[in-house]
C-alpha cells in the first residue's frame, strides 16, 4: 500500500513541478495583442459561438460578425474553440478581451481600446503541457520499466517545452495538440501491453478528439491502427483477434468524430473534417519547390538550432537564407500565400480547384517536391531549443539501439511522430511548431541513454570495489 502511495505521489510531483515551471514561463512573457499571430482564428470562431450560436470560419468569411450572424463554417476543428468558449464564460475579463480584438479586426471598435488579457488560456495552456509531460514520462516507465526513466523523460519533456513558452503565451491549438497527443500516444502503449477491449475503445476516442483539434492528424487513423496489428502480429496474434481490435478502434475514434462530420453534412452542406484548409496549405507549401541548390544545401546548418542561423548569417550573409523566414517579404511562406489570395480573390474557393493544382504542380515538379521535404523535415525537426542539439541525435541514437534490442514499444512509441513530421513536410512547412509532439519519443530516448549512460558508470565504479575483497580472497586461497 505504501508503495502504491509513493507511485501516485511521484505522479502528483512531477505533474505540478511541470505545471508550475511551463505556467510560470508562460506568464513572464510579454502580454501578447489578441489580433497577434494566428490567434484571431480561433477567438473570432469563439465570439460567434459566444454571440451568435454558430461555429464559422472565422475571420474566413466574409461576413462581419459583429454585426449579423455568419453562415455555420468548418474550417477547422471544434476542440480548441470550445476550450476558448469556455474560458470566456469563466473569466469575464478575458470575454471582454476577446470581444474587443474581434470587433476591432471588423473595424467596429478602436484596437487601442483592447486589454492584452489571456490569463485563463494561459493557465489552460500549462495545466496542458503538464499532463503531456506526465504522460511522456509515463509513456517511459511502461516502456522501460524503470522509475529512473519516468523521472528523466518528465525532466527532459519539461525543459524542452521551456524553449517554446512564448508560442504558449498565444491563444493558439499547440499545448493542446501536444497533450492531447501525448496521452493518446500513452494509450496506444497500454493497449498494447494488455489488449483489452475498453482500453483499445478509449485509445481510438482519443486519437479522434486529437483529428477534432487538427485535422492532419486524420493521417494516424491509419497508421496506429498499421502499428497496432504489427505487433499483435509479432506476438503470434490471430487474425481474427486482430480484427476484432482494430474494429474496437474505429468504433472508438468514429464515436467521437462522427457528430462533427454529421453536424457539417447537416449545417454546412458537405461532409468532411475540414473545408479549405488543407488546400489553403498545400498550395503555400508548392511555394518552396522553387527552392534552389544553395538553399537546399545551406538549410542543413542553418536550422540548427540557436546556433544556425547566426553561423550561416555570418558565413554567407543575412540574405542567404531570407526566403526561409516566414516574416520576410520575398519568402516561401509569403510567395505561397500571395498565390492562394490571387486564387481565392479569382475563384472564391480552394477545394474545387486544389485536384487541379496539384496535377499541374506534381506533373512537372514532383521530384523537387519530394527532394525539397527532405531538409523541411530536417528543419521541422529541431524541438526543444539548445536542448534539442542534445535529444534529436539521441533520439537517432536510441531508434538505433531500440532496433538492436528489439525494443519494438519504443519503436511504435515513436513512429507516429515520424509520420506527422513527414507529412508536414510534404504537405506544410518547417516550422517546429508542427512537430513538438516529437518532445516525447525525443525526451523517452535521450532518457533511455542517458540512463544505461549512468548505469554504465555505476557498474564500473562498483566494479572495482567489489572485486579488491574478493580478489585477495583468491590470491590467499591460490597461495594455500
Amino acid at each position: 500500500m505504501r508503495t502504491r502511495f509513493v507511485f501516485r505521489r511521484s505522479r502528483i510531483a512531477l505533474a505540478l513541478v511541470a505545471f508550475a515551471t511551463l505556467a510560470t514561463g508562460i506568464v513572464l512573457r510579454p502580454a501578447k495583442s489578441l489580433k497577434d499571430f494566428d490567434q484571431s482564428f480561433y477567438l473570432t470562431i469563439a465570439y460567434d459561438i459566444v454571440h451568435h450560436s454558430v461555429f464559422s470560419n472565422g475571420v474566413f468569411d466574409k461576413i462581419n460578425s459583429s454585426r449579423e450572424a455568419p453562415p455555420p463554417g468548418r474550417y477547422f476543428g471544434p476542440v480548441y474553440p470550445a476550450f476558448v468558449v469556455a474560458a470566456m464564460k469563466v473569466d469575464p475579463s478575458f470575454a471582454r478581451a476577446v470581444d474587443c480584438s474581434v470587433e476591432a479586426n471588423n473595424e467596429a471598435r478602436d484596437a487601442s481600446e483592447c486589454e492584452a488579457y489571456a490569463r485563463p488560456m494561459h493557465v489552460f495552456h500549462a495545466a496542458m503541457l503538464a499532463i503531456g509531460v506526465l504522460a511522456i514520462a509515463l509513456a517511459a516507465e511502461v516502456i522501460f520499466a524503470s522509475a529512473v526513466m519516468f523521472w528523466l523523460a518528465g525532466g527532459l519533456a519539461t525543459v524542452a517545452l521551456l524553449a517554446d513558452v512564448d508560442l504558449f503565451s498565444f491563444v493558439m491549438t499547440e499545448s493542446l495538440t501536444f497533450s492531447l497527443y501525448s496521452v493518446a500516444a500513452l494509450s496506444l502503449l497500454a493497449a498494447l501491453k494488455t489488449p483489452r477491449f475498453w482500453k483499445i475503445l478509449v485509445m481510438g476516442c482519443l486519437f479522434g478528439l486529437l483529428t477534432l483539434t487538427r485535422a492532419s492528424y486524420v493521417v494516424l487513423a491509419l497508421v496506429v491502427p498499421v502499428l497496432f496489428a504489427v505487433y499483435d502480429r509479432s506476438a503470434n496474434a490471430g487474425w481474427p483477434q486482430i480484427a476484432r481490435r482494430l474494429a474496437v478502434f474505429a468504433v472508438g475514434w468514429m464515436v467521437v468524430v462522427s457528430p462533427w462530420l454529421v453536424r457539417n453534412a447537416m449545417s454546412v452542406g458537405h461532409w468532411g473534417l475540414t473545408e479549405e484548409y488543407g488546400s489553403a496549405t498545400l498550395i503555400e507549401r508548392f511555394a518552396y519547390n522553387d527552392m534552389g541548390a544553395r538553399e537546399f544545401l545551406l538549410a542543413f546548418p542553418y536550422c540548427l538550432p540557436e546556433v544556425g542561423p547566426p553561423l550561416i548569417g555570418r558565413a554567407f550573409g543575412t540574405a542567404a537564407m531570407e526566403r526561409f523566414v516566414y516574416y520576410t517579404p520575398h519568402s516561401f511562406f509569403h510567395v505561397g500565400r500571395a498565390h492562394r489570395d490571387k486564387l481565392v480573390e479569382a475563384h472564391g474557393r480552394l477545394d474545387p480547384l486544389i485536384g487541379g493544382v496539384v496535377r499541374e504542380e506534381l506533373s512537372r515538379n514532383w521530384w523537387r517536391h519530394l527532394s525539397v521535404s527532405v531538409p523541411l523535415a530536417w528543419c521541422g525537426m529541431w524541438v526543444g531549443g539548445w536542448l534539442g542539439l542534445a535529444l534529436a541525435p539521441l533520439f537517432a541514437a536510441a531508434c538505433v539501439a531500440a532496433g538492436r534490442r528489439s525494443r519494438w514499444l519504443f519503436m511504435i512509441y515513436a513512429a507516429p511522430t515520424v509520420a506527422m513530421l513527414c507529412l508536414h513536410a510534404t504537405v506544410a512547412n518547417q516550422y517546429t511548431r508542427y512537430n513538438l509532439i516529437l518532445i516525447g519519443p525525443f525526451s523517452v530516448g535521450a532518457a533511455w541513454l542517458i540512463s544505461r549512460g549512468m548505469q554504465y558508470l555505476a557498474d564500473r565504479y562498483r566494479s572495482p570495489h567489489q572485486s579488491g575483497p574478493t580478489q585477495r580472497t583468491t590470491d590467499s586461497t591460490a597461495g594455500q
